[in-house]
């Protein structure tokens, strides 16, 4: 990266953190605000022609923007998708002892978390198979990565979400 990449984005990011931020909180809540901050400059960074961009301020702006539709996307499949019962097993019956029913709540809430940690790629491939039953070379097709990529990308979800509900 060049030192004037560098240096602009360092200077967009003092003078625009506090408006995205802003914006980020009222789209997302503070939780995912400072990810997808953070995430808002890092695609900038990446950008290749970023030296080219005639409005800086309002191609973060764009950026942010996109990040907090696919965030809500991806909220909304998590709720209408998102089944632990298939990882955690068959929930305790309505007669369990109590303490059964909160072991199998503290996994659940564990395993959420784990999935919430991994990296997005790897999320996002584990998601699409553990879910939604979309087969590993469908997968890597979509994502446009190797097969190879998706089985690492699931062999990390898969040892997460174990070491979480262990």
């Amino acid at each position: 990266m060049s030192e004037k990449k560098s240096h602009l984005i360092h200077e967009l990011f003092v003078r625009n953190r506090r408006a995205l931020t802003a914006y980020l909180v009222r789209r997302v809540g503070s939780e995912a605000a400072h990810d997808l901050l953070q995430e808002t400059f890092v695609r900038a960074l990446r950008h290749d022609r970023f030296d080219d961009v005639a409005d800086p301020p309002a191609f973060l702006q764009r950026i942010a923007a996109n990040l907090t539709r696919d965030y809500g996307r991806r909220r909304r499949t998590e709720a209408k998708y998102l089944s632990f019962d298939r990882i955690l097993g068959e929930p305790p019956s309505w007669d369990a002892p109590q303490d059964e029913i909160v072991d199998r709540d503290r996994r659940a809430q564990r395993l959420a978390s784990a999935i919430e940690a991994l990296p997005p790629r790897c999320r996002e491939v584990f998601e699409l198979c553990a879910f939604e039953d979309m087969p590993l070379p469908e997968i890597a097709r979509r994502l446009g990565v190797t097969e190879r990529m998706v089985r690492q990308h699931m062999r990390i979800a898969m040892q997460r979400c174990w070491a979480a509900i262990r």
